[in-house]
């Protein structure tokens, strides 16, 4: 990859990076803890941290308050710095043969990475976003994380809960979050995980089919939260998650026999950027998530 990275002071810039985006990516609906700030900074937590980000122009990253070993261990990966972007539209591209749909969302959406996010924080969040708008996701694991996560020091944010203190919450405990009749799910996923039932290790190695299936164990997780859990949280970049957005794009554009084998193998990639074309470009309505 051709990008350079330097300390500066308590800070790292990072010049020459392509296809990134902080707004795109943070924005896309596949993680509910960052926001931006008054100066159009992305700030939220992850990796039980804060991380504080800016984009002074479109092919520099600014991360504050961090240093290169913090960033060598854990964020490189994490912002998914290293992944060819420019090979995984290519391969787009091809699998499609250039079907214009997908070229024109591309170029719409053309800064979104997919983030490599912890497992069982993405699979919760899913959980979360059942039949939920994203103002209320973000909501509802804000204070999930107040109530059963552990305070992050020096700051007032919190890590993300852990299965074992969400096992041991209580349904009605997690219910009082917000979470309404999702709480039930939330338990059963974090009890089912605790006990081995459900082997996140395993869900990562197996193949997609195979790892749907074993998600779908949880009460409450069906197809879609699987692929989102999925894309999100365990690297598969053929899971194709089909919510209300994805939906009115396939509707309007694809016919019925359409399979998201038609984008290859990084069809979950395909998905994001006709997700955040559809919502943005096409919709006046931001805010609904299926």
């Amino acid at each position: 990859m051709n990008y350079t990275i330097s300390s500066k002071g308590k800070n790292i810039e990072i010049t020459g990076l392509d296809c990134f985006n902080i707004d795109q990516i943070f924005d896309c609906g596949q993680t509910f803890r960052f926001s931006p700030d008054s100066h159009g900074d992305i700030r939220g937590v992850a990796l039980d941290r804060e991380l504080w980000l800016s984009q002074p122009s479109p092919d520099k990253l600014v991360i504050h308050n961090m240093t290169i070993s913090e960033y060598e261990k854990d964020w490189r990966e994490y912002l998914a710095i290293d992944d060819d972007y420019t090979e995984f539209r290519r391969s787009i591209c091809k699998a499609s043969s250039d079907d214009p749909v997908i070229t024109t969302a591309m170029k719409y959406g053309q800064g979104i990475r997919i983030l490599h996010q912890q497992p069982w924080e993405t699979l919760c969040s899913f959980i979360v976003s059942q039949n939920n708008n994203i103002p209320r996701i973000k909501t509802i694991i804000k204070r999930l994380c107040e109530k059963f996560g552990n305070k992050i020091e020096g700051t007032e944010l919190y890590c993300f809960p852990t299965t074992e203190s969400l096992a041991n919450a209580g349904t009605e405990a997690i219910f009082s979050c917000g979470t309404g009749f999702r709480a039930k799910y939330i338990t059963d996923a974090a009890e089912k995980v605790c006990s081995g039932q459900v082997d996140l290790d395993e869900v990562k190695k197996s193949e997609t089919s195979k790892a749907a299936e074993i998600l779908c164990r949880i009460k409450g997780v069906g197809p879609k939260v699987a692929a989102c859990s999925l894309l999100f949280g365990f690297g598969k970049s053929d899971a194709f998650p089909i919510d209300v957005w994805v939906k009115r794009v396939l509707a309007k554009y694809y016919d019925d026999s359409f399979t998201p084998v038609f984008f290859g193998k990084y069809a979950g990639l395909a998905q994001q950027y006709l997700f955040y074309y559809e919502r943005y470009e096409n919709s006046q309505n931001y805010n609904i998530t299926g």
